[in-house]
């Protein structure tokens, strides 16, 4: 199913508001709403469900889920044709995300992405990743489970209640990811995903193109070419990002100087160091720690 992409990056992971059921008899249609402030997901349980959003239309048959925008105007297109039944779950974010046409502009904005969401939501230094979601979606029987999980929970304290309903949203949430990405998962991204592994868990050692190369066992233009389709940047630029990445707990976390923190993220020379940070932050090392971490 051909359907525009919710990228969101995480953490923090989407989290849920609210939920319930509605009942939709012949001639009935969805009510109209103007910016609602939260993502509403609508899965249809039986009939359809003609509905509209900023002068777009969608049928949404049983099965299938769809998720309006916070900041749109909704309404029913055409009204229901058949005895129609849905669940409805209100969810929003903090930080960043943004719409796309398909997946290949999503992996084009990534990093522009995570760089925004990191200063909203306020990740200086933390690893994050993307949750890519179909805005309309073939739910597979195993999400529609999850789904009926919300709504067991009727007879819990109302504590334990919001506890569990959180938990099985982002159960659900993972099954959606999952299950959209599985076909999107080619070479190039298999590939990809490789090499920021292999980063991420030598990214203090030396790691050149050569090194690359012969520990994935392809030509360096073409692990750049896999990089830069999936992260937006060659393997190496990805590296001195990530290695700027760490410096940042270091710069944060610990009493260490500036020489050592270049020393213990794999970077050879302190001033070069130094020019790559300011370059990316817009501050030096010390500039960043004085900005964010108190002295003691």
């Amino acid at each position: 199913m051909d359907s525009a992409i919710l990228h969101f990056i995480s953490p923090p992971i989407p989290y849920f508001v609210d939920c319930g059921y509605a009942y939709y008899g012949v001639g009935d249609s969805h009510i109209e709403r103007n910016c609602i402030q939260v993502f509403d997901l609508i899965v249809v349980r039986k009939g359809m469900l003609s509905i509209g959003e900023n002068g777009c239309s969608w049928e949404i048959n049983e099965g299938e889920g769809f998720i309006l925008l916070p900041d749109g105007h909704h309404y029913g297109d055409v009204p229901c044709t058949t005895d129609t039944e849905i669940i409805w779950i209100h969810f929003q974010t903090f930080g960043s995300w943004q719409i796309c046409c398909d997946m290949n502009e999503c992996l084009g904005k990534q990093m522009e992405l995570i760089e925004e969401h990191k200063k909203l939501a306020y990740l200086h230094h933390a690893d994050v990743s993307s949750i890519f979601i179909p805005k309309h979606m073939k739910l597979s029987p195993k999400a529609l489970e999850v789904l009926e999980t919300f709504f067991q929970q009727e007879n819990e304290p109302q504590s334990l209640r919001n506890w569990k309903r959180q938990a099985s949203f982002q159960l659900f949430l993972q099954h959606l990811d999952r299950e959209f990405a599985s076909p999107m998962n080619d070479t190039a991204i298999r590939i990809a995903d490789r090499i920021e592994l292999f980063i991420r868990q030598n990214y203090a050692s030396d790691i050149t193109n050569s090194v690359l190369q012969e520990k994935m066992n392809y030509h360096p233009n073409y692990l750049a070419k896999a990089m830069l389709k999936v992260y937006g940047m060659t393997p190496i630029t990805y590296l001195q990002y990530y290695r700027l990445e760490q410096s940042k707990r270091l710069l944060l976390q610990t009493p260490l100087s500036i020489a050592r923190i270049a020393e213990e993220v794999g970077f050879q020379h302190v001033s070069y160091y130094s020019a790559l940070f300011s370059k990316k932050e817009g501050l030096s090392p010390t500039g960043f720690r004085r900005k964010f971490a108190l002295k003691r």
